[in-house]
């Protein structure tokens, strides 16, 4: 336990020190791109933040165990779309502000989170709903990415900006890589001390390891939003949870087509609609999330939690 726990706090300083780096010079990356840093907390770091949970569900469907997976992705969805923003706001001390086009350029995204749970009302994933979902997925960040609209017009580049903006890249991959063994084992060691501590199996991917892979996502927002950089932040968790329910979801079913019980789509499935429909419903009141919002959106989550571990009981 007590190499557990030594594990646990070394991982959390990496994952601190990587979201630190990661936040800094993507915000850099955006600026001399000219492009949002919404657009490059939706597009760039989100993708690379839900490795960890890509990889546990994948490694599950190797396994033959794809509903833990599939349990994993969904609870953490829900975790980022209520605890992630809830404490991001809290410790920030202030209200998450939300860029209008945000709202607007996003209007379906909720809808998006309703394909995998129609496709698996059956209980079962194929390999063409795999690729339904992929393909969900790309097209909606084909679209948004079309809609981004630069700042400014691009300007020429001398050659020390150029070589700066290596750099840039460098410090932000050095960054993700902190973060993403930072999480790795943040979630080995947070099951191992789950397992000795005797925490219900059948709730521990969608409870606990969905909760320890948002990690990531926690700390670069936090770091994000004490930059002052709220699009980023917003950024990072909607496209996070978008390629997870879409994407991720359609490779587990492309590597294993799977079976899984009905009532992870019943009941976690339909938290995480019902959250990413109250989440952007509170975004849109006065354009921004604040503090007592943040309450109810951790209220929602001890909800999913209740249910669960009521179900699983």
């Amino acid at each position: 336990m007590i190499e557990n726990l030594f594990i646990f706090a070394v991982s959390l300083f990496l994952i601190i020190k990587g979201a630190t780096l990661s936040t800094k010079y993507s915000f850099r990356i955006a600026d001399s791109y000219n492009v949002s840093k919404y657009v490059v907390g939706f597009f760039v770091v989100a993708v690379i933040s839900i490795i960890p949970e890509t990889l546990v569900s994948i490694n599950a469907a190797l396994q033959n165990v794809s509903a833990m997976g599939l349990g994993t992705l969904f609870g953490s969805n829900i975790a980022d779309l209520t605890l992630v923003f809830a404490i991001t706001v809290l410790i920030a001390g202030r209200s998450l502000k939300v860029e209008s086009k945000i709202l607007k350029e996003n209007v379906v995204y909720p809808f998006i989170l309703l394909v995998p749970i129609i496709l698996g009302i059956d209980g079962f994933y194929s390999r063409w709903e795999g690729l339904a979902l992929i393909f969900a997925g790309v097209v909606f960040y084909a679209l948004s990415f079309k809609k981004e609209q630069r700042v400014r017009p691009v300007a020429k580049q001398d050659i020390e900006v150029k070589t700066n903006k290596k750099l840039d890249f460098v410090y932000l991959i050095t960054g993700l890589v902190l973060l993403l063994a930072g999480s790795h084992f943040v979630v080995v060691s947070g099951i191992e001390i789950a397992t000795l501590l005797n925490i219900n199996k059948a709730a521990m991917g969608m409870l606990f390891i969905g909760l320890w892979t948002t990690i990531p996502e926690l700390f670069f927002c936090i770091s994000a939003v004490k930059n002052n950089h709220d699009s980023l932040a917003i950024g990072d968790v909607l496209g996070t949870v978008l390629t997870d329910a879409t994407i991720v979801i359609g490779l587990l079913a492309l590597v294993n087509p799977f079976a899984f019980p009905r009532k992870i789509i019943y009941i976690a499935g339909m938290f995480m609609v019902a959250s990413a429909f109250m989440l952007f419903y509170l975004m849109k009141t006065g354009k921004n999330l604040s503090r007592s919002e943040a309450v109810l959106l951790i209220f929602f989550w001890v909800l999913f939690v209740s249910t669960e571990l009521i179900l699983n009981s």
